[in-house]
Parts: structure tokens; sequence; C-alpha cells
């Protein structure tokens, strides 16, 4: 048995070709994704763009939406990614505006998790409401009301307010922000880094009693965030090799 196991495993070299084969298609449905939308993107542009034949697509997916499922699974986990990159040089990543500057920054960089974060059918299609109905969806929500649960048994959230309360004005807060940036005209137009402070300061200002923070809290708080964040790359990987398994 493990010799026929052997035998059916790719080599090395192949699996990476593959993988590479598989990244360049991801990237190429990505970018006609947000240039022309899910509903108006086809196999055979992803292919073309990609630069392999539209039947070596499905060497990888079995259709259209299996492919999108893996660009949105990728998109989910570069996104932490990216947050922790944030993180390792922010000395206020833990705090719950420092975390909301990271996840914003990261968010607005990244054109289809800013599309998922709006629900923006017009670039997701019917998958800006799916998304946000599925396993990881309601994982990231629980992860994130945890870590928000931590904050304020610390002392660094209010709690005048109830938590769901909260994180709903906090939610609004952002959205207005990616809402009203294209509505702007030129003259006050303003960075993603201007954004993503100007969303820290209002949450800093309207949610935390505490001007400060001791170094030791940071650190705490630092790796309390990452550990959270952990958590949520390992159930995401979970469900991409659940999906790719099925």
């Amino acid at each position: 048995m493990a010799s026929k196991q052997k035998e059916r495993t790719p080599p090395k070299e192949e699996r990476s070709k593959r993988e590479e084969r598989s990244e360049r298609i991801l990237d190429a449905a990505a970018e006609l994704i947000t240039r022309w939308g899910y509903s108006k993107t086809t196999i055979d542009d992803i292919a073309k763009k990609a630069g392999v034949a539209k039947g070596t697509i499905y060497l990888h997916w079995k259709t259209r939406e299996d492919l999108f499922q893996a660009l949105m699974e990728r998109e989910d986990i570069l996104l932490v990614e990216d947050i922790k990159q944030l993180m390792a040089t922010d000395p206020e990543a833990g705090t719950l505006h420092g975390m909301l500057r990271d996840t914003m920054l990261a968010t607005m960089k990244r054109p289809l998790m800013k599309a998922l974060f709006l629900s923006d059918t017009e670039v997701l299609g019917q998958w800006a409401r799916r998304e946000s109905t599925g396993a990881v969806y309601e994982q990231r929500m629980a992860e994130y009301l945890k870590y928000f649960e931590f904050l304020r048994s610390r002392g660094l959230v209010r709690t005048d307010i109830p938590a769901m309360k909260q994180s709903y004005m906090i939610s609004a807060i952002a959205t207005g922000f990616l809402i009203v940036g294209p509505l702007m005209p030129d003259e006050l137009a303003i960075t993603d880094e201007e954004a993503a402070d100007m969303i820290a300061e209002i949450v800093r200002r309207t949610f935390e009693p505490r001007d400060q923070i001791s170094s030791q809290e940071a650190a705490e708080l630092s790796q309390a965030f990452n550990q959270y964040l952990d958590r949520l790359t390992d159930f995401m990987k979970e469900q991409h090799q659940q999906e790719a398994e099925s």
C-alpha cells in the first residue's frame, strides 16, 4: 500500500511546476475580476491572461466557481499575512485602534478583499453575499469578537456600551471611509495610509478609555493578536484542504 501511495505522489519538481502554474492562473483571475467583475470574467479570459490553454485550468479546478473559491481562499490567507507584516512594525498593533488601522490598510491594498468587505456585487457578483454567510466568515467574526471581549476585559475598550453595538459602530466607521473615498473631489482625496490612520484615531477617541498602555501590555496584546490571527489562518487552511478533497 505504501509503495502504491508513493507512486501516486507526483515528484517534487512536478508539484512545484503545478503550484507555480496554479498561482499564475489565480493571479490572472484576480486581475481580471478586479477589472471587469466576476460575472463578466470567463475561463477563456483567464486562460489567455495566464498564458495557458483553457483545458489546463480544468486540470486544477472543475468549474469556474471552484477556481474563484480557491482565489478567495488564497486572498483570505494573504490578507492575514499582510496584517501580520504591518503588525510587526506597529507598536500599537494589539490595541483596538491599532488592530483596525493594520486590518483596514491591508484590506484597502487588496481590491478583492476590499470588495468583499463592502459586499460589492459589481466586482464579486453572487460571491459578495455568499462569502458573508460561509464558514470562514463565521469563524472570522467569532475570533474577532473573542479578541474584542479580551480587550474589554483588560480595560482597553469601554464597557458602558454593549460589545455588539460597539462592533456595529466600528464597522460603520470603517465602511463609511471606504465608501466615501471615491465620491470625494480630487482636492480632498487621501491615501490609504491616511484613511487607515483616521479610522484608527476615531476608534481610539471613541472607544478606548486610556491614552497610553505600558510596554508590557503592548507586548502581551501583540502576542494575543498574533494568536488570534494564527487561529484564523489555521481554520482557513483547514477549510481550503477540505474543499480540495471534496
